[in-house]
């Protein structure tokens, strides 16, 4: 009897929602939505790529948020490696994920979930939180500070307005939000961004 491959996708809780890259996008053959994330997850990291803006990842002290299923039409290690090129900004498509790290707290790890709202194995990426300390007033400056150093959309706050749009909601994001407008004297996350450009 034919065995028929096992279905696989990328669980997007993220910036991957609205923006999987140039591989991941045009491998999804469908999107799974409303689905929560399996796990907690909060502003926990700081993301180079992105002028040292707080991003989201696994973090027990969050909490499971509003995600998406990115469903793949390739096999499972070549999803694999999409997904590591993606999260490390990886453009060279001959590089391949190179498996856990155990102990390195910087390196991307995709993990994978088994029988997850109908498909046999869906990755996530792993990432150590290094945010000190998880306030949300460092949040902020963090979010702040990043504007002037992130490339256009790629800064603290458009992340935190995106993460929104996609009704991402964690323990310390309205705390997070509050704080971005009372440091920047803002009515709403779009004045501070557009007050903070102004300055730069």
């Amino acid at each position: 009897m034919e065995q028929h491959a096992p279905s696989v996708g990328v669980l997007a809780y993220g910036s991957l929602i609205g923006d999987p890259g140039d591989e991941l996008e045009p491998a999804t053959v469908r999107t799974i939505r409303g689905v929560m994330t399996p796990f907690a997850v909060e502003f926990a990291r700081r993301s180079r790529s992105r002028g040292d803006a707080p991003t989201l990842v696994p973090h027990p002290h969050g909490a499971r948020v509003s995600a998406a299923i990115l469903v793949l039409d390739v096999d499972m290690s070549s999803a694999t490696d999409m997904l590591w090129r993606r999260e490390t900004r990886c453009s060279d498509r001959c590089r391949g994920y190179p498996g856990d790290r155990a102990g390195k707290r910087d390196a991307v790890q995709v993990r994978r979930i088994e029988g997850f709202h109908g498909i046999d194995l869906v990755l996530y990426t792993d990432i150590g939180a290094n945010v000190q300390p998880l306030t949300a007033g460092e949040l902020a400056r963090l979010a702040i500070g990043s504007v002037g150093r992130a490339a256009a959309g790629l800064d603290g706050i458009s992340y935190l307005v995106q993460a929104k749009a996609n009704g991402i909601a964690t323990p310390l994001s309205p705390a997070y939000e509050r704080e971005i407008l009372v440091m920047t004297g803002a009515d709403d996350l779009l004045q501070a961004l557009e007050t903070l450009r102004a300055r730069a």
